[in-house]
């Protein structure tokens, strides 16, 4: 067994350890394809492959209950089979699409699978016992990535020699087919993109940054910049203006204050590290909660001493829970408070503690899926792609320190915010319209840098003429002077009409692969 098989089936491990690792997207195909790349020795190559499948599935988020393509093993075995067989990017879309859906199945049925684990937790939490619920959240979670590293370990051992034999065989008409499929395939990710934050209000953002894009040609990352600078704009308002009697009003106004800490700020600390394995163990039924339980055991076994108060606290929190794992430190900071107010009042209604939680939970999702999914996802994929897709190193790695400085930033803060201020800083937060200018001006912001993306990153034109052989005149040229990058624009809107149709991300997938094969072999695409 070669030792970079085993380093490659380590590198999809990795990949599926994301959840233990706060959804940092150190599962992307940016950032695993150069670890495969130089797992084989060709680290340039890795960079380029992975790029160009991050463009494919830039759009694969998992929200909520939808599980998308699995770009972990897809992404590992593909841009591992195309460094094998020196076939590239193309091939690597040719084998990726395919795993990924599979892999995808395997791992629905997983979940489905954990939700049967569920009454093991309950049981568990009648007997008080948050030594077994944290075993068995880990194990649980383990379960993932070593499954799917033996699938590529494997897939590697049996399937390299024989797939490089099978590549070699494939014709050049079929290579060319599979590159115009594959740079079409990045317009399912923009739509995707697009079906968070395209609205009728703030449309003309998304058409601004194409046009900066594909008339004025700037790049991406000065779009992004530009993008911040009309998004604090738009949404700045001035501050409302109170007189004394509204300051005296709200000095008067009586506030829940604990009696005295039992937790300190090293508690607070641990709630922000363990709530990285929030969704170690999500599964169909009840999502994240073993995930909150597990993130909120230290604190409960600070504050309860008894059987009886642990078992009725565990119970508390291995009921359903789901929300952004970016935003739910805020959530976990104030459960904390009130549980530490519940352990210092024989009075405090507990019961309020779900409450809390739960109206909290889809407002949050809805504003911090939108900020970093629909803003800083997209500012870290486009400035990451456009320089990865030339062989530099640095695109991967702007890649993670863009997304993950603000998000890791703004998660631990928000652990102490939340236990600090509790429910109050939500109700200031509403008081300013502070949550809807946010959710206004990452919307501007991602819409921009979507927009440029299908100017920039997806390489579509057209060889069809227009008249006879000598004085024929080429339809691209015609486009280009009129509207340049009319065909990736129209098929981006095209997707992103069937996304709003509710069409399977599946059958987008397959279609844009028939589309772009079909179209190159009559020579209507290139």
């Amino acid at each position: 067994m070669s030792i970079s098989f085993i380093f490659i089936a380590l590198i999809a491990v990795f990949g599926h350890s994301e959840d233990f690792l706060g959804t940092t997207l150190l599962s992307r195909p940016l950032v695993l394809g150069p670890l495969v790349g130089l797992a084989l020795g060709d680290l340039s190559q890795g960079v380029i492959i992975g790029a160009t499948l991050e463009l494919i599935f830039m759009g694969n988020i998992k929200v909520g209950a939808a599980i998308p393509p699995d770009v972990v093993t897809g992404g590992v075995l593909g841009t591992a089979f195309a460094i094998i067989s020196g076939k590239g990017p193309a091939i690597a879309l040719a084998i990726a699409v395919p795993v990924s859906i599979l892999a995808e199945m395997m791992i629905s049925g997983l979940f489905v699978l954990r939700a049967m684990l569920n009454k093991k937790f309950n049981q568990y939490a009648e007997e008080g016992d948050y030594r077994k619920i944290q075993r068995l959240h880990i194990i649980s979670g383990l379960l993932r990535p070593l499954l799917m590293g033996v699938i590529v370990l494997l897939a590697m051992q049996f399937g390299a020699g024989t797939m490089k034999s099978f590549l070699d065989m494939i014709p050049q008409w079929v290579q060319s087919g599979s590159q115009v499929a594959g740079n079409m395939l990045p317009a399912l990710g923009f739509a995707l993109l697009m079906s968070l934050m395209f609205n009728t209000k703030v449309a003309p953002y998304f058409f601004l940054g194409f046009m900066l894009a594909a008339y004025l040609k700037l790049p991406v990352i000065a779009i992004g910049g530009l993008g911040v600078i009309i998004a604090l704009i738009v949404t700045q308002v001035a501050p409302k203006k109170q007189n004394e009697d509204d300051d005296f009003a709200q000095d008067d106004e009586p506030e829940q204050k604990v009696l005295h800490h039992k937790l300190n700020s090293r508690d607070i600390r641990n709630l922000f590290l363990r709530s990285m394995a929030l969704e170690a163990n999500f599964n169909f039924e009840t999502w994240q909660n073993t995930g909150f339980a597990f993130t909120i055991i230290p604190v409960l076994k600070k504050l309860y001493t008894t059987k009886q108060t642990m078992a009725a606290a565990l119970k508390r929190h291995l009921q359903f829970f789901n929300t952004s794992p970016y935003g739910s430190t805020l959530v976990i900071g104030i459960t904390a408070a009130m549980e530490e107010q519940n352990s210092l009042d024989a009075c405090f209604d507990a019961e309020s503690i779900n409450s809390v939680k739960l109206g909290l939970m889809g407002p949050l999702a809805g504003v911090f899926d939108s900020l970093f999914w629909g803003t800083f996802k997209v500012i870290a994929a486009g400035v990451g792609t456009s320089l990865a897709l030339k062989g530099n190193v640095m695109g991967p790695v702007l890649f993670i320190l863009i997304f993950n400085v603000p998000h890791l930033l703004l998660r631990y803060n928000l652990t102490f915010i939340g236990y600090n201020a509790g429910t109050k800083f939500l109700q200031n937060l509403a008081k300013n319209n502070v949550m809807d200018r946010l959710t206004q001006g990452a919307s501007i912001l991602g819409l921009m840098v979507v927009g440029a993306m299908p100017a920039t990153l997806i390489s579509i034109t057209t060889p069809l003429t227009i008249g006879s052989v000598k004085s024929a005149i080429t339809l691209q040229g015609i486009l280009d002077q009129l509207v340049p990058a009319a065909i990736p624009l129209a098929l981006t809107f095209l997707v992103y009409y069937f996304v709003k149709k509710n069409t399977k991300t599946t059958y987008l997938l397959l279609g844009l692969l028939v589309l772009g094969f079909v179209g190159s072999m009559l020579h209507i695409f290139a």
